[in-house]
C-alpha cells in the first residue's frame, strides 16, 4: 500500500464519519438551543431540563437517520472489502 492510498483510505473514513455524524448533531444542537431559549425566557434554571428533550430528540433522529446512515456505513465496508485485493498488491 502506498502512502497516497492510505491517505485516500483515511480521508474517505473520516469524510463518512462526519457525514454520518451531521445530522444526529444538528438535531441535538437544535434542541439544546430551543431548550436554552425556552429556559432564559421563563427563567427556570433547572439544569437536567436540557437532558430529557436531547435524548428524545437525538432518538427519533436515529429512527429517521438511522437506515440512512448505516446504508452509508455498509456501502462503504463493501468498498472497501471488494478492493481489499487492489489494496494488498498496491
Amino acid at each position: 500500500m502506498t502512502t497516497e492510498l492510505v491517505t485516500e483510505i483515511a480521508n474517505k473514513a473520516l469524510y463518512l464519519v462526519i457525514k454520518t455524524a451531521l445530522p444526529i448533531l444538528l438535531v441535538s444542537l437544535i434542541v439544546g438551543l430551543l431548550v436554552s431559549i425556552f429556559q432564559t425566557v421563563t427563567s427556570i434554571q433547572e439544569q437536567t431540563l436540557t437532558f430529557v428533550p436531547k435524548i428524545v430528540a437525538v432518538f427519533l433522529a436515529l429512527m429517521i437517520f438511522g437506515g440512512w446512515m448505516l446504508n452509508n456505513i455498509v456501502e462503504y465496508m463493501t468498498e472497501l472489502w471488494l478492493n481489499l485485493p487492489a489494496y494488498i498488491k498496491g
